[in-house]
């Protein structure tokens, strides 16, 4: 890429923005005006208080999705690129999604009932082979898997503290809603109500930081080293060559177990980064997209945690221990996830989704090169994202000192009134199997145009 040379005019800026932002309100009136009566019976106006992210001030409100389609209340169809932050990385009801759930629903009958179905160990077969790890659990979130993860590693370790990387996300998990400031621990900004201080139960240092990694896990007092193998909710932060091979090396001469979240790195391979660097967690803990949209999670452990957890008669697993709950595991859950694995998200569709992504990446590339925009954008698989900085961040404390709400709100919110769904957090896409070409290069087309005009001479 050449040398940038483009810089923002910031009132040029505010005036597109506030032209988008009067486009998005004549478009949506009706999305709007559902939106202002649901203040009255929902926090936030929204059924979850996320949904209220979207820019512009209001939240579209769905019609329809099929595939890698939306469509709104007034009429507007969309290329899904967001992809319910990778909850439909299938895509949106794609058929054999739907076949398994109205057959579990309204032919083989019952959705919970505190028993095993066949699918159940049909998941938990196929998540071995994916992912490597020969025992599986099942939850209803990702965010239930890592607590469930880190209660288990600090129950077979018997050490208090667990590790984590600086603006890191693992869900709502309470011990990782903590950065690191100049080596000191954090609760990160905008924590709700934390019952402690997360910097009493976790230690944490930047991304890709083997030093500080040995340092913090030297007085064997940490249980376990929860981490995604590339950090994904600040923005795609890829790990430096040799760390996660170190990190992996650190845990075991200290005895702590390696915890990796494939909840979002999931799109770097069938088997996510653990199958696709060779990585060797001792346990590995998924969600969303697994389902198809519908709620689970899981977490798998090898046989030496396994057979530790269990061999621990006083952990009580099977009632009120802290680990599992009455939906978990239930049999519209199991059978989502069969269908979903089985016949959506296969080994041949990451080949085609991966496909899509590299060229969506060169669509990104070509247009900042050819604005001499001093902006980057990394790639994981089917997966990619633009950050306005250049080169891409290394660590979570460098991506979060990029942000910039104005140019957020400015593409979001181009692309949206074009035709275009992005993650509302952050400028992430997704490709799923029902993506196509002429859906990346829509986007390509919707982007350069964005970035033409922010760029343009004044006249």
């Amino acid at each position: 890429m050449s040398s940038p040379t483009a810089t923002i005019d910031r009132e040029r800026l505010a005036t597109l923005i506030e032209r988008e932002r009067a486009a998005h309100r004549d478009a949506n009136p009706e999305s709007r005006r559902r939106f202002e009566a649901a203040q009255e019976a929902l926090f936030a106006g929204v059924p979850m208080s996320w949904m209220a992210k979207w820019a512009g001030g209001f939240p579209l409100h769905q019609a329809e999705a099929r595939g890698a389609r939306i469509t709104d209340v007034d009429g507007h169809e969309y290329v899904d690129f967001a992809l319910g932050d990778t909850g439909a990385m299938a895509g949106h009801s794609p058929a054999p999604l739907v076949r398994a759930v109205a057959e579990r629903i309204g032919g083989a009958g019952g959705v919970t009932t505190m028993l095993p179905t066949e699918d159940a160990a049909w998941a938990g077969v196929e998540l071995r082979r994916r992912f490597g790890l020969p025992i599986w659990s099942f939850t209803l979130s990702a965010t239930d898997a890592n607590r469930f993860a880190l209660r288990t590693c600090r129950e077979i370790t018997g050490r208090p503290q667990v590790l984590v990387f600086s603006w890191c996300y693992h869900g709502t998990v309470d011990e990782t809603f903590v950065i690191d400031e100049g080596g000191v621990a954090r609760s990160r900004p905008g924590n709700v109500g934390p019952m402690v201080d997360p910097a009493t139960t976790t230690r944490v240092c930047e991304f890709g930081d083997l030093d500080a990694v040995e340092r913090l896990l030297a007085d064997e007092q940490v249980a376990c080293v929860l981490t995604e193998p590339a950090l994904t909710n600040i923005g795609i932060v890829l790990p430096p060559d040799g760390f996660l091979a170190g990190l992996r090396a650190t845990t075991r001469a200290t005895g702590t177990l390696l915890v990796i979240d494939e909840t979002h790195t999931f799109s770097a391979g069938p088997g996510g980064c653990t199958a696709a660097w060779d990585l060797e967690p001792d346990l590995v803990t998924i969600g969303k997209s697994i389902g198809g949209g519908v709620p689970v999670g899981a977490y798998g452990m090898s046989r030496a945690v396994a057979d530790a957890a269990l061999a621990r008669e006083q952990a009580d697993y099977v009632d009120t221990g802290g680990v599992g709950g009455t939906l978990a595991g239930n049999a519209l859950s199991l059978a989502a996830v069969r269908a979903t694995l089985g016949e959506v998200l296969t080994d041949d569709a990451f080949v085609g989704m991966t496909t899509l992504a590299e060229r969506f990446t060169a669509g990104v590339e070509d247009t900042l090169e050819a604005a001499g925009a001093p902006w980057s954008i990394t790639r994981l698989g089917a997966r990619a994202e633009y950050r306005f900085t250049a080169p891409a961040p290394r660590t979570g404390g460098e991506s979060a000192a990029v942000s910039d709400e104005a140019l957020d709100e400015y593409f979001h919110l181009f692309a949206l009134n074009r035709g275009i769904l992005m993650t509302p957090f952050h400028n992430m896409a997704l490709m799923c199997p029902a993506t196509s070409t002429a859906d990346v290069d829509r986007h390509t087309e919707v982007f350069r145009a964005a970035v033409d005009e922010l760029f343009a001479p004044r006249p």
